[in-house]
């Protein structure tokens, strides 16, 4: 107990010394804390000291770099007013000046008025007395020439209006063969640029075709018993089938030149088969003209998409899959059609117009064709007819129905469609015919303009598109020559029938030769 009680002492006394302890530690400690604030105050009032005196110095910098500036503004100013002293009275002296300018011009302008007005008397009296001259004069005139004022110049106007009549038609005959020479070259330069972007295949037109045997004894099998077998095969085609001496051969002719294709395949398939009877050939046949359909329809596909027409009514597709199998002077009509396309659209572009719409013209132009040998009535008509019953556009119709000018052209595809359709047929290589129906062709265009009166010679020149015509200038006049040039048209149109146009040129000349010696 008594440990216990020593050890709490000593506790007791412990605590007590650590207690001194930290409060001598803590008057030791406040007494540098007041040393150094002590210090901080003295640096802080010396800084403070030191700044006010720098503010100082700089305030007074500032006053006087103001009080410098002041001066020199009040300077400047000082030398703006002299400046402007003077211009004043510069400008008091130009004002002084011009008002005695002013009152010596108004002196001298009195004294022109007054001479103005003196003149002016003077004219006054003048134009009286020439009024009075003229009056007299007028006078004496009529009494001479036994007119009045209004018949003379009724007189005067008449023959200036017939000589500005002269005038006026001179210079209109002028431009007209400026205008004609302008056109004729742009038109010219359009077609060339036509033909020459267009390239076209030639054919020779034909009525016959020719198959090829593998032997002459398959001519008495294609005969048959009695002729059956070839009579039944012209029943089922509508052909002609010729077996001649041509060695290997058989022809058939046709003018229809779709009714020649099927008898040509059926009888080519035949040969090849060998079977050859009344029954199998009605068999081929009706395969043949099936399968033709089929290609018929094809190649109408396939011309409107060369030539970039789209949206064609399936039957005019078919149409024009038919004009393959027809043929113009030699010149397949689908090809003559596609290339018409061509120098149509060609033309549309150079002259700014619906180039598409151009192609689907010359396109379908000829679209009659392939009708015209079961119905009657011109292709150009029929292909007219055909393209309103499946909907096309006036415009289309009219160019086909106006492209030979059966009827009147209401727009400018219509106008290009004859152009177009004249370049192609009638283009070097386009169309051919045996020489002896070309020199016929010549001889009867000169035989028709030899009839007229009055014509003394004809030559029918560039393949029979052109005739010119020589007349006797005693017997024809200038004005007769072009009633001449139409009644030779007519008759020619009457008399003939020929592809593309034919222009009429008469010739009128008269010459006065003399020799001097």
């Amino acid at each position: 107990m008594l440990h216990i009680l020593i050890y709490i002492l000593i506790a007791i006394v412990c605590a007590f010394l650590g207690y001194l302890f930290q409060e001598m530690m803590a008057k030791k400690h406040s007494e540098s804390a007041k040393n150094t604030a002590k210090q901080i105050i003295e640096l802080a009032r010396k800084e403070a000291d030191t700044r006010r005196k720098e503010i100082e110095i700089e305030v007074k910098d500032k006053l006087y770099q103001m009080r410098q500036d002041f001066e020199v503004q009040t300077k400047q100013r000082r030398d703006e007013l002299g400046n402007l002293e003077k211009r004043l009275v510069t400008r008091e002296e130009n004002i002084d000046k011009r008002l005695e300018m002013l009152e010596k011009k108004e002196k001298d302008i009195d004294v022109h008025l007054r001479s103005a007005k003196a003149q002016e008397e003077n004219l006054i009296k003048k134009d009286a007395h020439l009024q009075q001259l003229i009056t007299e004069e007028k006078t004496r005139l009529e009494k001479i020439s036994s007119l009045t004022q209004e018949e003379a110049k009724q007189v005067l106007l008449l023959r200036v209006q017939e000589e500005l009549d002269e005038e006026k038609a001179k210079l209109i005959k002028k431009q007209e063969e400026e205008l004609k020479s302008t056109a004729d070259k742009t038109a010219k330069e359009i077609i060339s640029l036509a033909i020459q972007k267009c390239a076209a295949e030639h054919t020779v037109e034909t009525t016959v075709s020719v198959v090829s045997l593998p032997s002459d004894e398959m001519k008495g099998r294609i005969i048959g018993r009695e002729g059956r077998n070839i009579r039944a095969l012209e029943m089922a085609t509508g052909v002609d089938v010729i077996i001649d001496d041509t060695p290997e051969a058989v022809t058939i002719s046709s003018f229809n030149p779709v009714r020649r294709e099927v008898a040509r395949l059926a009888l080519s398939r035949l040969v090849s088969d060998g079977r050859i009877h009344p029954g199998r050939i009605e068999e081929v046949v009706e395969k043949v003209k099936v399968e033709l359909e089929n290609t018929i329809r094809e190649e109408g596909e396939k011309a409107a998409f060369d030539a970039g027409v789209h949206g064609l009514n399936p039957e005019l597709v078919k149409a024009l899959g038919r004009l393959k199998y027809r043929t113009s002077y030699g010149q397949n009509t689908l090809q003559h059609s596609k290339e018409v396309a061509y120098i149509l659209g060609n033309m549309a572009s150079e002259l700014g117009l619906d180039v598409r719409l151009a192609r689907r013209v010359g396109l379908l132009h000829d679209i009659g064709k392939s009708l015209d040998q079961q119905i009657e009535g011109t292709h150009a008509r029929l292909g007219a007819d055909m393209a309103r019953k499946f909907n096309e556009s006036q415009t289309v119709i009219n160019a086909i129905e106006a492209h030979h000018e059966e009827t009147e052209a209401k727009n400018i595809y219509a106008v290009l469609a004859f152009a177009a359709d004249a370049v192609s047929a009638a283009r070097p290589g386009a169309r051919r015919e045996t020489l002896e129906s070309y020199i016929k062709r010549l001889e009867k265009l000169e035989s028709i303009a030899n009839i007229f009166k009055g014509v003394e010679k004809s030559y029918a020149i560039q393949a029979g598109r052109e005739i010119r015509v020589a007349v006797q200038p005693n017997k024809i006049s200038d004005s007769e020559s072009i009633n001449l040039a139409r009644d030779i048209r007519k008759k020619i149109e009457e008399d003939m029938e020929f592809p593309g146009q034919i222009k009429v040129t008469v010739i009128r000349e008269t010459r006065a030769i003399e020799y001097a010696k």
